[in-house]
């Protein structure tokens, strides 16, 4: 589990066999008709390789993201500490709009940390 964008959001992004990412994105809606709305945003395809991770997510309300970038150690001490794992990178939100008109296009340098894992149980 991972930060997001806003306070809030976050992402969760599993990495299977055969170098297959799965996961999704829990955001805040921005647009007129979903603003303030909590979306969840299902990975449609995504590779990893080593420390290296891409993925493009599912059309929500036509708003979609794709991330290139890399896995690698943060600031964090422990695994129990926030941002332990980082996730370093550059995300592009792509928006439509229904006429096919007025298409957006927006790229940014993102940094997302790993959220603070349970510590384990005592034995």
């Amino acid at each position: 589990m991972y930060s997001f964008l806003k306070d809030g959001e976050f992402m969760q992004i599993t990495l299977e066999d055969k170098g297959r990412v799965s996961g999704f994105i829990s955001r805040y809606g921005d647009s007129e008709s979903d603003k303030g709305a909590f979306l969840d945003q299902f990975i449609k395809s995504g590779t990893s390789n080593g420390n290296q991770v891409s993925f493009t997510t599912e059309s929500v309300h036509g708003v979609t993201y794709a991330f290139e970038g890399v896995f690698d150690r943060g600031p964090g001490k422990k695994p129990q500490d926030e941002g332990y794992f980082v996730l370093r990178g550059t995300l592009t939100r792509n928006a439509g709009s229904s006429d096919g008109k007025n298409a957006t296009t927006q790229t940014r340098q993102v940094e997302f940390r790993s959220f603070p894992r349970d510590a384990d149980a005592p034995q």
